[in-house]
């Protein structure tokens, strides 16, 4: 049996377990180690007297990716973004920056639920986990609509949506995950995932307005604050923007030159400066124990996915299933771009199964070479390449959809995590009556998705500078 045979039918049976419910770090874990036992067995015939030696070979193979590829600098990134994010909250950060835009921003027609869109967003910037958002404005911002008048399915579908902005927007976990596994710069994808996140949250903005519009009762603007009570909310909401500027400034330097540090030393610095608010603002030893435990859950369940997924992608790299993946989608007929709307919509429909991180691991180490070589290749320059982009800067645009799409699956049924979350804290709220109050902002993730594919400029100009 050929290798790619035996990638075929251990892939199919990774979908098979997961779709059985086990879960994505176990279920790649085991299909890649009996994957390598397979592969290496049939070196040897498949006779019974190899099978030691082949099951001693692939528990060696396996047993060395979790370090080997786990112990990278790049990867120190995720738990300090993850408790940025945590500190902000106990730093007070969260309520400030509703505040503001409240302030700011709830006049418009369906004031309120645009303001929790921003809100989001600016939060967003000091998380790196689109699952804490969620959970924390759940708390914040549901309440202060429903107070207003709003339908409470609405109300929650806003925040779960909102909280997806946090995949996008620096400081990203699932950036980074997607820099290491395709091995690209860090640094310029967090400067890439910056536009496509305000523009995301702008045709959230531009949807909520709309349905404000045209649906009597839907959500009323929300005024009667005077000039001085929006300056007064500003300085409160301010440190975002210091920690935002410490991470970039780390990642990019605008004054030209070499930057001033690498994501993983912005990083850190930025999880202290927040530290140090949370402290000025009043943080006790017990909500301090809890941001790091928090942390330490969160972190602790991406590491797992990776390790088991990576014991997956070294079969795979066995097996050269991607290779031939790559192979068969550039001797396709269809145009280059039909056949990346066509992987982006199976990742719509992945999604519906498994959850980002999973699927991004799980994909990526077929599904990328096979999208740099319809642009042909990484080495390729913009004037020669199919979606006229240089080959580094195709890793960037595709990585920025990729997540986009991952934001996609994170409120979609039926295991959108950020729906889930949203009816965790709110004992109100059934996992139902999120999903159907989420269901409009489908619509604005598949706008916002076709003009990242059309416009890939919307991606690429701020990586570009540097």
């Amino acid at each position: 049996m050929e290798p790619i045979e035996i990638g075929l039918y251990v892939s199919v049976g990774l979908l098979v377990l997961v779709v059985l419910g086990m879960r994505v770090a176990f279920a790649a874990g085991l299909a890649g180690l009996v994957g390598l036992i397979w592969i290496f067995w049939s070196k040897k015939g498949f006779d019974p007297a190899e099978f030691d030696w082949a099951l001693t070979v692939a528990v060696k193979t396996a047993g060395q990716v979790p370090h080997s590829k786990v112990a990278s600098q790049a990867l120190s990134l995720i738990p300090t973004f993850i408790l940025i994010g945590y500190l902000a909250y106990y730093a007070g950060l969260t309520k400030a920056l509703f505040t503001a835009a409240k302030r700011w921003i709830a006049w418009v027609p369906g004031g309120m639920a645009v303001a929790t869109i921003f809100a989001t967003a600016g939060f967003a910037a000091v998380s790196g986990a689109s699952i804490a958002t969620s959970a924390v404005f759940a708390r914040i911002a549901i309440p202060e609509m429903l107070a207003v008048g709003y339908n409470k399915r609405f109300a929650a579908g806003v925040v779960a949506a909102g909280g997806t902005l946090a995949s996008l927007i620096p400081p990203s976990a699932i950036l980074v995950i997607y820099a290491i596994i395709v091995e690209q710069d860090v640094g310029k994808l967090l400067l890439a995932g910056f536009i496509p996140g305000l523009f995301s949250a702008i045709v959230y903005a531009a949807l909520i307005i709309g349905m404000a519009l045209t649906i009597k009762d839907f959500g009323p603007a929300v005024g009667g604050f005077t000039w001085k009570e929006r300056f007064q909310s500003l300085p409160a909401a301010s440190p975002i923007l210091i920690v935002v500027l410490t991470i970039v400034l780390f990642v990019y330097n605008p004054f030209g030159g070499e930057a001033w540090g690498t994501p993983t030393e912005g990083g850190a610095i930025g999880a202290f400066v927040v530290f140090l608010m949370a402290l000025y603002n009043g943080m006790k030893w017990k909500e301090f124990k809890g941001a790091l435990l928090e942390t330490a859950k969160l972190a602790v369940m991406i590491f797992t996915i990776i390790w088991g997924v990576l014991i997956y992608v070294r079969f795979l790299g066995f097996a050269d299933l991607p290779g031939a993946f790559s192979d068969w989608l550039t001797s396709l007929t269809m145009s280059p771009m039909m056949i990346l709307v066509c992987i982006l919509l199976a990742y719509a429909v992945l999604g519906m199964f498994m959850d980002a991180i999973g699927m991004m691991l799980l994909t990526l180490p077929v599904v990328y070479p096979a999208v740099m070589a319809l642009n042909g290749g990484e080495a390729v320059t913009a004037a020669e390449s199919t979606f006229g982009m240089s080959g580094p800067m195709c890793a960037i645009w595709f990585g920025i959809l990729v997540v986009k799409m991952a934001e996609f699956c994170l409120i979609t049924p039926p295991i959108g995590l950020n729906c889930f979350v949203v009816a965790g804290v709110r004992d109100d709220l059934t996992v139902q009556d999120v999903f159907k109050g989420v269901t409009p902002f489908f619509v604005a993730d598949a706008v916002t998705i076709g003009l990242l594919v059309a416009f890939p400029a919307i991606v690429l100009w701020l990586p570009s500078l540097a």
